[in-house]
């Protein structure tokens, strides 16, 4: 059984409908999963001014906090980011900031990981946000799942992005389409997991 962490951030609900949905992807295809959201860095009178901001960062606030460990604990991951101005959150890449000593130790390096975002715009900046993302897990040594094409029918209903699972903010919620995108690329995620891990385990013992 693999064992999963998503980790998300996620200001007004897009991007956390999108973990929940691979995070029940992941367990669907029998991995241990931790949902876990990054701190929130803006200060509250900013959040305030928002109703929606403020009401969501209230209701995920049961969600536990990731950290370093949550990844070095985990068989692979899935980053989650809403995009500003093409690029990963600064709350996200905060989190991500910390991760040096996992890093230079190995402990993140040979995991396969993906990532998913959501912008208000059709073409807000999707790709280059995922893209970004993705310079991350270069670093650390993760093997990259991307969506691309494997479920076809699935990945063009939900928008046709190969570089990972992304929602429409201006439309609304993520909708049905996308939400399954996001179930299988979870359930895809963790059975690669899985798989790399007895191998390892494998090897280890020879």
């Amino acid at each position: 059984m693999a064992r999963m962490t998503v980790v998300y951030y996620s200001s007004t609900g897009s991007v956390h409908a999108l973990a929940e949905a691979f995070t029940s992807g992941a367990a669907e295809a029998g991995a241990e999963v931790r949902l876990r959201r990054v701190a929130e860095l803006a200060p509250q009178e900013v959040i305030a001014k928002n109703a929606d901001w403020a009401a969501h960062l209230e209701a995920t606030a049961h969600i536990e906090t990731v950290t370093v460990e949550d990844l070095v604990w985990a068989d692979g991951f899935a980053l989650g980011t809403p995009t500003r101005f093409g690029q990963p959150a600064a709350q996200l890449k905060q989190f991500l900031d910390t991760t040096s000593n996992a890093w230079n130790a190995g402990e993140l390096a040979g995991k396969p990981a993906t990532g998913f975002t959501s912008s208000y715009e059709r073409h807000g900046g999707q790709e280059s946000t995922l893209l970004a993302l993705y310079h991350t897990l270069f670093h650390w040594g993760s093997i990259i799942v991307p969506t691309g094409y494997v479920d076809y029918d699935l990945t063009h209903a939900a928008g046709g992005n190969p570089y990972g699972v992304s929602s429409i903010g201006g439309d609304g919620p993520p909708n049905k389409d996308v939400l399954a995108l996001a179930r299988y690329q979870g359930g895809r995620l963790a059975t690669l997991a899985a798989t790399l891990a007895a191998a390892r385990q494998e090897l280890a013992a020879a």
